[in-house]
């Protein structure tokens, strides 16, 4: 077993033995299915710490040569499927993770200097027996191994697009990181199976370097992979069960992400980590900052103010994905910006209605917060008046509500004024710190005001 080639299953077992873990082997059913056809290019994308560098890691553990895994995987769902001991440990695997290549590297180039180095003296040392036709080359002693020993390879490329975020402006670079993905993977005969992971969907730059060959299933559409973008609301239940902890808490918390083949999708990371320590916070933003948010929120696009606006109140807006130019530097009006934060994760698209809302309690409070520092004044004085204006009403100070709903009014007046559905989104907003309000229970509370509405 090398570091890059063949790396074993340490890291997957790791993650095995953690306190929590939710069996997802049942995505090895759909790779072993794409193994081998044309099917068998995937790009997954979805937000940071959505398990995308779990599934990577058991992928190497199960397709690797070198190590039998076969007791390992053998109290989990991919045991009972037919394809199980066809293809465990029958691969070459090349498991490369891009951010930890990119963080040792001074450039792209370099990276990539890195990533050949690494790879030939790996293949080198595990066949110095082959007779190879130009070693200094990567892809010819790729072909090479696969031929004088008729092992296929399995390439995973975890954070694949991490130089998208990190190397923004390095467009030149760029290309010549995609040439190398293609040249490394597009029409070779060792290619068996190309699975990728990032946040972002694949970028393409035209047939020069576009890596047109691969498949995505991203957080617009994730496809048939729908159930592995997190946890399913069964899993959930049977965690908050075990640990003793409140299902519609964590549903409310945690849940909000939908598509066509799972309908209720909730963030891993959270649900995990408030099982473990016993209480509902919000735990995925504790991993970066609102920071990133507000960057996106803040561009002056029309009407992409009012769109966070009504959706922190708790609405959906229709938008058009398709112009995004999936990075994260080029944008030509709102919805590019709006699509963006679906793919990072801070907002559920559903794709048969093809809008977008604010997924649940967690993602809401990290709007909240930007706004409270993106110098929206408008906004933030109703989050800010939310928890006078409840008292008012506990207190059924019908005057006070009137007075709190009207200074509301005022500050997010860059709704239209007087517009119903404007006017319940002003009432949400003033009653944030319920954390319950939702248009659906709008119509409750506007009898509280009624003399105002």
């Amino acid at each position: 077993m090398g570091v890059y080639l063949n790396p074993g299953s340490k890291l997957f077992r790791e993650a095995v033995s953690s306190k929590i873990y939710v069996d997802k082997t049942g995505l090895l059913s759909y790779t072993n299915a794409c193994l081998n056809t044309g099917q068998k290019y995937l790009c997954v994308s979805r937000p940071r710490r959505f398990g995308k560098s779990t599934a990577a890691n058991m992928m190497a553990a199960y397709y690797g040569l070198g190590e039998d895994t076969q007791e390992l995987f053998s109290a989990f769902e991919i045991a009972h499927d037919k394809s199980f001991s066809l293809n465990q440990n029958r691969y070459h695997v090349i498991l490369l993770n891009m951010q930890s290549f990119l963080s040792r590297s001074k450039s792209i180039s370099g990276m990539l200097e890195k990533i050949v180095l690494y790879l030939r003296r790996e293949l080198l040392r595990a066949y110095p027996d082959i007779d190879y036709l130009d070693a200094d080359d990567l892809v010819e002693l790729l072909q090479d191994v696969y031929v004088q020993t008729d092992i296929p390879f399995v390439f995973i490329l975890d954070e694949w697009d991490c130089i998208f975020r990190e190397k923004k402006q390095a467009a030149e670079e760029q290309k010549q990181y995609l040439d190398f993905l293609r040249v490394l993977l597009k029409d070779q005969s060792y290619v068996a199976l190309a699975y990728m992971t990032g946040i972002l969907p694949i970028k393409k730059y035209g047939s020069h370097s576009a890596l047109n060959m691969f498949d995505e299933y991203s957080m617009t559409n994730p496809a048939a992979l729908a159930e592995y973008v997190g946890f399913t609301e069964e899993e959930v239940r049977l965690l908050c069960a075990e640990y003793r902890m409140d299902f519609e808490e964590a549903k409310r918390w945690y849940d909000g992400y939908s598509f066509r083949l799972a309908k209720h999708i909730y963030s891993p990371r959270s649900v995990v980590q408030s099982m473990l320590m016993g209480c509902f916070d919000t735990y995925w933003n504790q991993t970066e900052t609102f920071d990133a948010l507000r960057t996106y929120i803040v561009m002056n696009f029309d009407r992409l103010q009012d769109s966070v606006t009504e959706l922190l109140a708790g609405g959906s807006i229709r938008i058009d994905t398709g112009s995004f130019s999936n990075d994260m530097t080029t944008f030509h009006s709102a919805d590019d910006v709006l699509t963006l934060l679906i793919h990072l994760g801070y907002l559920a698209y559903d794709f048969d209605k093809k809008d977008v809302s604010v997924p649940n309690k967690e993602v809401a409070e990290v709007f909240a917060a930007a706004i409270k520092t993106s110098g929206w004044s408008y906004v933030t004085g109703a989050l800010e008046n939310s928890d006078r204006l409840l008292r008012s009403i506990w207190k059924k100070d019908e005057r006070a509500v009137a007075a709190g709903i009207e200074a509301a009014h005022l500050d997010t007046s860059i709704l239209t004024y007087n517009d119903e559905n404007a006017l319940s989104y002003t009432i949400a907003l003033a009653l944030y710190c319920t954390e319950e309000v939702t248009l659906q229970s709008v119509p409750d509370t506007c009898c509280l005001v009624r003399h105002y509405t």
